[in-house]
């Protein structure tokens, strides 16, 4: 068995569902105090740790910290000289994920009351965020784009990235892709190490005041450490994909979505929900054909089977209900009329509408943002945007007018919570007032 299959009749299927979408939140205790030791460690020692660290971990012989910058000329360098289709396919993405971020900038706003008071809200760009791109085992140029944009978009004072470079030789695409979403200063690091130089800043590189981006367990459990000393994005999980299908998409298409996901990891998961039994037949028979095609077929293979499924359901509405339960990453709604069903989707990072939308255009060029949440977290957070990068504040202006008037209100909550100076502080101006 590839896949298991479920039915939403069968009699043991809730038990069986539970344990399928069941998260696995546990954390690595050894890899979190591995973690930890290194972010005190360049808090402590700065550069000197941070260049100790990096050597060892990416068999690097650097002699100082300048070894590892790249400068905004290095990286125009990198797109100026990147193959045309390359090039034009990073443009084409950039300038599209660039379009849909300006349409999610705050506007500030305020409002002015009868008596002459104002209140409002002010938006303003972080001064600083720390982009961490993974450079291990694989470069996400995509990614880079993904973060960084929506950054640049918002109006950021200064962007910087990190990459670590094994070996010591960058990835052409992801400096090019940094290039294009406004990155000016990046360092060839990475890890735990990379983490804390952003989050407490060393003599080479200041300190951001937020770090987003993806990266392996110690970089997760680096995040979570810093977490208040500086902001971060969020703690990504696995990647996942549901789709729900009428049956009347190429049963090729659909598995190939599955797939899409499967090959990031073996612990991705993949389901497809269908009220058409004899689709997910042919469904769990062209994964079976196309899987020995794949070059990552041993990952799409382990992950299919540790936490993938073919869920037969009732109806396209049992689908939606079901697929709101486990609240995906990403989830295809591939059947005709679409529309139709979208608003029964609550909870999903993004939405993909009608089987043209595969979720692999989303990864790269449509222009949404693809930092979703996983893990069941779509219930209640959302997409990576511009707002995670700006900050709100409030403004209030109040008239002598409304001073008088919302004085006497403060003086008689304040002495509700015996706070004796917060109601000083709201009466002595209402006494002035009055004495006039």
């Amino acid at each position: 068995m590839i896949i298991r299959r479920l039915n939403t009749k069968d009699a043991d299927f809730a038990a069986k569902f539970s344990e399928l979408v069941a998260v696995d939140s546990s954390v690595d205790p050894e890899i979190t105090r591995r973690a930890e030791a290194i972010v005190e460690d360049v808090r402590k020692r700065g550069d000197e740790a941070v260049l100790e660290y990096t050597n060892r971990f990416d068999h690097m012989d650097a002699k100082s910290m300048e070894e590892f910058l790249l400068t905004e000329e290095d990286l125009k360098k990198a797109l100026e000289t990147l193959p045309e289709d390359q090039k034009q396919a990073l443009k084409t993405a950039a300038q599209r994920i660039r379009s849909f971020h300006e349409h999610e900038i705050g506007q500030s706003w305020s409002i002015t009351e009868k008596d002459g008071t104002k209140l409002g809200i002010r938006y303003i760009p972080l001064d600083s965020v720390g982009l961490y791109v993974p450079g291990g085992k694989a470069a996400y140029p995509s990614s880079v784009l993904m973060n960084a944009m929506p950054a640049h978009v918002a109006g950021v004072g200064r962007i910087v990235m990190v990459v670590p470079t094994p070996g010591g030789k960058p990835n052409q695409l992801v400096l090019a892709a940094a290039a294009l979403a406004g990155v000016k200063e990046c360092y060839t690091i990475g890890g735990a190490q990379a983490v804390a130089a952003m989050a407490y800043g060393t003599k080479t590189i200041p300190a951001v005041d937020k770090i987003v981006g993806p990266g392996n367990a110690y970089v997760a459990a680096a995040k979570r450490y810093v977490f208040g000393t500086v902001g971060i994005d969020m703690i990504a999980g696995p990647s996942e994909i549901l789709v729900i299908c009428d049956g009347k998409t190429n049963p090729d298409w659909i598995a190939m979505d599955l797939f899409s996901q499967a090959e990031h990891d073996e612990l991705a998961q993949a389901i497809l929900l269908t009220p058409d039994a004899e689709f997910a037949d042919k469904v769990e028979e062209s994964i079976k054909r196309q899987l020995p095609n794949m070059s990552r077929k041993e990952i799409i293979e382990a992950s299919l089977k540790n936490r993938g499924a073919i869920i037969v359901t009732d109806s396209i509405d049992e689908a939606c209900r079901v697929a709101d339960t486990i609240a995906p990453e990403h989830l295809e709604l591939s059947v005709e009329e679409p529309e139709k069903y979208a608003d029964k989707i609550h909870h999903a990072g993004a939405l993909f509408l009608g089987a043209y939308t595969c979720e692999a255009l989303g990864d790269y060029c449509a222009g949404p943002n693809h930092v979703l949440p996983t893990s069941r977290t779509a219930r209640y957070s959302s997409p990576l945007g511009v707002w995670d990068f700006q900050k709100r504040m409030s403004v209030l202006q109040v008239s002598k007018e409304g001073a008088e008037k919302l004085g006497h209100v403060a003086d008689v909550l304040a002495r509700g919570e015996f706070l004796t100076a917060h109601s000083a502080s709201s009466m002595y101006r209402v006494s002035e007032l009055e004495k006039k």
